[in-house]
């Protein structure tokens, strides 16, 4: 690859109900080699979705040579108060977590602290005993694991552990405070307990496949945090802080919002059966938990908050092979093991043939986000990041990236 070409572009998006008053903000745009109408589309993209009452704004970030060379930010951060959102506008990243969870994982593979065939029950003393359920003529049926889950189960989603969703384990996730009967159960930040804790009550659960038969997306980041927490011995927050977010200098990106930055937060709307979106209830799914909340539980797969700024600083890291102004963050190696097929033929998912640590892998568009959220890389040296506060898959998300990500400069 070319490095004179590449390209980091960061959009984050918010769904939200139709306005008839819009406001767009261009905040740089610099001198490079892309073409101002290809520039423009994304704009015009952006706009379009505000338009038609499907998002309630977005900002776009481009990177150059690891330079902000465009950035825009487009509607509102809340529709019904008319709040503009601002290319520093916050938002609720929800799985795009997973990708700081795995480098931090990876950095503390590389120290010798966690071995990626550990089994998870080194860390997490509940875990010795797994359980998987099956359906029969008379219902339910539980039988032991066949194998111990490991961290590169984990990292690859084929520990078997979904996230409750399924009607054959949902009425014992939702007894456990777990799964989306429990007010959206991925989200965490209404528990007032550590993480861990909750993932010990997580253990306890029968899952859905054996581990390394399936692909199955689920609680797998949330439980690496967990583990990072007891190898590294401290809290999942201050870990990424110390070894991702303050080196990488992402000052905007934390698990809970700061009292000062409260009103930079934007707020999360939800879409509904026509892709037309809604306001979300407060607490975990919504935003009043990031930023009242018992600030004890760090979700290491749907918690933080973040920037576009900030965000494509850590995408630019990755695609540097692990490096972004002169600190190292991963070693070559461990990139390349993140973004090469782990799993064999476990995952296809639409855009994606194949799975790395965190990553789905497609040999024509490069990397794409677990569940279809993180990152995609192409071959026009390009990175794209959907980043949505909606609670649910965003239109932009389902729809596709903006034309101009797709094409060279």
């Amino acid at each position: 690859m070319d490095r004179s070409k590449l390209l980091a572009l960061c959009l984050l998006v918010i769904a939200s109900p139709s306005t008839s008053i819009v406001t767009a903000q261009t905040r740089a745009r610099r001198q490079t080699a892309f073409s101002p109408d290809r520039l423009a589309r994304i704009d015009r993209f952006m706009q379009q979705y505000v338009d038609s009452g499907r998002i309630g704004g977005a900002v776009a970030v481009v990177l150059h040579d690891g330079k902000v060379a465009y950035q825009h930010a487009a509607g509102w951060s809340d529709v019904e108060s008319h709040r503009p959102v601002t290319v520093n506008s916050l938002f609720r990243i929800a799985s795009q977590t997973k990708a700081l969870t795995t480098v931090a994982i990876l950095s503390l593979v590389e120290e010798g602290k966690i071995g990626l065939d550990d089994p998870v029950s080194r860390y997490i003393p509940q875990f010795a005993h797994t359980t998987v359920a099956s359906r029969s003529d008379t219902g339910r049926v539980t039988k032991p694991a066949a194998r111990p889950i490991t961290v590169r189960h984990l990292l690859t989603h084929t520990s078997g552990i979904s996230y409750g969703t399924d009607s054959l384990v949902a009425p014992l996730y939702s007894s456990a405070d777990l799964g989306p009967a429990a007010g959206w159960g991925w989200y965490t930040a209404d528990k007032n307990e550590p993480i861990c804790t909750t993932i010990e009550r997580l253990a306890t659960l029968p899952f859905v496949a054996q581990p390394g038969q399936k692909w199955v997306y689920g609680y797998n980041t949330d439980i690496l945090g967990c583990v990072a927490e007891r190898a590294s011995g401290m809290p999942l927050d201050e870990l990424i802080r110390t070894r991702i977010t303050r080196p990488l200098k992402m000052n905007d990106t934390y698990f809970y919002v700061p009292p000062a930055a409260a009103r930079r937060l934007v707020t999360v709307y939800a879409s509904d059966s026509t892709n037309h979106a809604y306001r979300a209830p407060d607490g975990p799914r919504g935003q009043g938990n990031y930023v009242e909340g018992p600030r004890k539980s760090f979700a290491g797969g749907a918690g933080l908050i973040s920037t576009a700024p900030d965000y494509a600083r850590f995408l630019q890291m990755l695609l540097n092979g692990g490096e972004l102004d002169g600190v190292r963050i991963l070693a070559p190696h461990t990139v390349a093991l993140m973004t090469h097929n782990q799993v064999g033929t476990l995952y296809d998912s639409t855009g994606a043939r194949g799975f790395g640590f965190g990553f789905g892998i497609s040999p024509e568009s490069g990397l794409s986000g677990a569940g279809g959220e993180t990152v995609t890389t192409s071959n026009h040296s390009m990175i794209v990041s959907p980043l949505s506060a909606q609670s649910r898959a965003s239109p932009v998300r389902t729809q596709g990236a903006p034309v101009p990500t797709t094409g060279s400069h």
